[in-house]
């Protein structure tokens, strides 16, 4: 006689595992970081690798003689976290303003609220705006590619492309004006322009999107409707005034705009659950991230954006659930 076995949930077991995860997230940026080393050499390797081994170290150092735990290092995830910070970070930052950011962000961001999976916020940017405003003079001086590949703190730099036209525009210069200081569109989707680390080449980082969404690693709600809702909100303004707000192929390439969508705005840990909910986190972060680059005093606003989305995922989560199992569906 065959026995009735009666186990509590969940009863559906895959093959994905936390460190197959995060290590896809790491396989997926590796193009975007190849083409940062391509363009900025030495700068963008020493920030890379100073991130990466202070997160580690940071983490083990924490977890082992603070929470009196089992260091969980070899799961990937500050590995990850190590890897975005420097994507966020300019390749000319010293070593040890780095190192602070990267106890920012593991000690602060995630392991002050108990470690993985019970972090309200992505610590990487936590860490990153830290940075930005306790060092803003660091934090803003961008090396110029090509011309920096064998420099570091000494690099040659200027202003990224959002800068230009937020400095343009407080000017009163037309866009049209600005544009002929600005990259070109082939150039700034390749990645031959100011910006950090991981703004660098929009095809590095969709390759690695694509990537991340044809291995399940992440979905398509999010990254979809971060762009999107910049595109309809950005191309509106254009519209509206062509001569006092770029248009909206300047604001998706330039930036943070698609490391935010792909990379950071879906960390499994602080976007919502449900597709419905994701949808709904994504658009308020493009319509923050546009208020605050047309609007607000910085010229960039992404990581502001998924921040302060981070925070209302809880509410989302909590009105927008989906139907429980044998609860009627209504429909309209």
């Amino acid at each position: 006689m065959d026995k009735l076995i009666v186990a509590p949930s969940p009863h559906y077991y895959g093959d994905y595992t936390v460190q197959k995860l995060m290590y896809g997230v790491i396989y997926a940026l590796i193009p975007a970081l190849l083409v940062s080393v391509y363009f900025f050499g030495i700068g963008a390797l020493i920030v890379a690798a100073v991130s990466i081994v202070s997160c580690l170290a940071f983490e083990y150092l924490i977890q082992k003689y603070l929470m009196k735990t089992e260091p969980t290092v070899t799961d990937g995830s500050a590995l990850v976290t190590g890897l975005l910070l420097a994507f966020n970070l300019p390749t000319n930052l010293p070593w040890w303003i780095i190192v602070i950011g990267s106890l920012v962000a593991i000690g602060v961001g995630k392991m002050t609220f108990g470690g993985l999976g019970n972090n309200p916020f992505n610590p990487a940017l936590v860490g990153r705006v830290f940075l930005f405003i306790s060092f803003p003079v660091q934090m803003t001086s961008w090396p110029t590619p090509i011309a920096s590949r064998m420099q570091y703190t000494d690099a040659v730099t200027g202003p990224t492309p959002l800068g230009i036209m937020k400095e343009g525009l407080s000017a009163e210069v037309t866009t049209s004006q600005l544009m002929e200081q600005i990259p070109g569109y082939m150039e700034m989707f390749m990645g031959h322009m100011r910006g950090s680390l991981g703004e660098m080449s929009a095809l590095a980082l969709l390759a690695g999107g694509i990537y991340m969404l044809s291995r399940r690693i992440i979905t398509w709600h999010i990254p979809v409707s971060v762009l999107l809702s910049v595109l309809v909100f950005t191309g509106i303004l254009w519209l509206i005034n062509p001569y006092d707000n770029a248009d909206p192929l300047f604001h998706l390439l330039s930036g943070g705009l698609v490391l935010g969508a792909f990379y950071m705005a879906t960390d499994y840990v602080t976007s919502p659950m449900t597709p419905k909910g994701m949808w709904i986190f994504g658009v308020g972060i493009g319509v923050i991230t546009v208020a605050i680059r047309v609007f607000g005093a910085y010229p960039e606003g992404v990581s502001f954006a998924i921040l302060i989305m981070n925070a209302f995922v809880p509410l989302i989560n909590k009105y927008v659930k989906p139907a429980g199992f044998g609860e009627e569906v209504k429909n309209g």
